[in-house]
């Protein structure tokens, strides 16, 4: 079982976090998939990837295209990690596939949002009763992570 990190956003909406994410993620040499639930709300993240810095560029691209599975970031709904990551990263209330052969999972939720506040305490929940390794990171209020005991 991969280590399980939380990511309570705060202060930050996601668009803005998820490419620090990635880039940390890309920096180790390893590959992601970005799940979420919604194609509008991935369509945004592709388009944000794009364009979130002028002096960045961060390879990524969408299941269902013809590269995909070459792609060290993949955004995609399905589940299906056609990329082989290294990293698994929930931004939306979806079932989890199986994330057993990977080195890390990121499950970012935005504290606003009750829907997914409230699957992501039932997340913590299970994985702390099959005994997997979870850390909490919370935002300060400079918007800093802090990691929570």
């Amino acid at each position: 079982m991969p280590d399980i990190w939380f990511y309570h956003l705060e202060k930050t909406p996601l668009p803005q976090v998820l490419p620090d994410l990635l880039e940390k993620v890309v920096q180790k040499g390893w590959r992601a998939y970005v799940h979420g639930h919604d194609e509008d709300k991935i369509e945004v993240l592709n388009g944000h990837l794009w364009a979130y810095s002028p002096a960045s560029f961060l390879a990524h691209g969408q299941e269902g295209e013809e590269l995909a599975p070459r792609q060290p970031v993949l955004l995609g709904t399905s589940g299906d990690m056609v990329n082989v990551p290294d990293v698994y990263v929930s931004v939306a209330p979806v079932d989890f596939p199986d994330v057993s052969a990977l080195q890390r999972c990121l499950v970012v939720f935005e504290g606003s949002d009750e829907d997914h506040l409230g699957w992501a305490r039932q997340q913590w929940k299970r994985l702390k009763g099959e005994g997997a390794d979870l850390a909490y990171w919370k935002q300060n209020t400079q918007g800093r992570w802090e990691k929570m005991q």
